[in-house]
């Protein structure tokens, strides 16, 4: 599949880059701080990223005051197996090149979306991106094979902690996996044996091929 960058104007359907931020402070927090595993790691709240100046002025700029959190989604992948979505946009900074495998909310048909539907995004290191509440978007992958990344995930507080109790209303209750996240799995990724709604059809997309 063609890999598009966030620079080219097919980014501007999924989200955009911010500048004027402190980059620098947060890569380097997250090369200290944070683990480079094998498979792939999500925190949602790292006091090395909180305690930053820059914490306060992405909440406050960026999220205009709301509460947030500031995580990591670290290591080696290559695979799609699921997409998530949030009710809010999501902020990535990554210390290594990394790509994103994005689709739009809107291409989701009687709960189930077509792989055929999503399109590869990279990012280079140091540049901050914006992931709006409508693009469906989960891991990042490694943007050459064998190298790692280390993600910076900024979003709402309270966001990818347990999911609420609910009594389901409509069809996208069932998709609710978490805290403000509603997500549509592979029938092969992991997500799947653990119960997740099964709502990607076609292929589960591998960059190693």
């Amino acid at each position: 599949m063609k890999v598009y960058s966030v620079f080219d104007p097919e980014f501007a359907a999924y989200g955009k880059v911010i500048p004027g931020f402190d980059n620098e402070s947060i890569m380097k927090a997250l090369n200290e701080h944070t683990p480079l595993p094998e498979g792939v790691d999500y925190v949602p709240s790292e006091p090395a990223l909180e305690c930053l100046s820059v914490f306060e002025q992405m909440r406050d700029n960026v999220y205009g005051g709301m509460p947030v959190q500031l995580g990591w989604c670290n290591g080696h992948n290559t695979k799609l197996n699921c997409l998530e979505y949030h009710r809010d946009s999501e902020i990535n900074l990554g210390t290594e090149d990394f790509i994103l495998l994005l689709a739009k909310q809107e291409k989701i048909v009687d709960g189930v979306l077509d792989t055929a539907d999503v399109e590869a995004f990279a990012c280079p290191k140091g540049v901050m991106i914006e992931v709006y509440a409508t693009s469906l978007h989960y891991a990042p992958c490694s943007a050459k094979p064998g190298m790692g990344f280390r993600v910076l995930v900024a979003l709402p507080r309270g966001t990818n902690e347990a999911a609420p109790a609910i009594t389901p209303c409509n069809a996208e209750d069932k998709t609710l996996w978490a805290r403000n996240k509603w997500l549509l799995a592979h029938a092969e990724s992991a997500e799947a044996a653990q119960g997740a709604y099964v709502g990607l059809k076609g292929v589960n997309i591998d960059l190693a091929k």
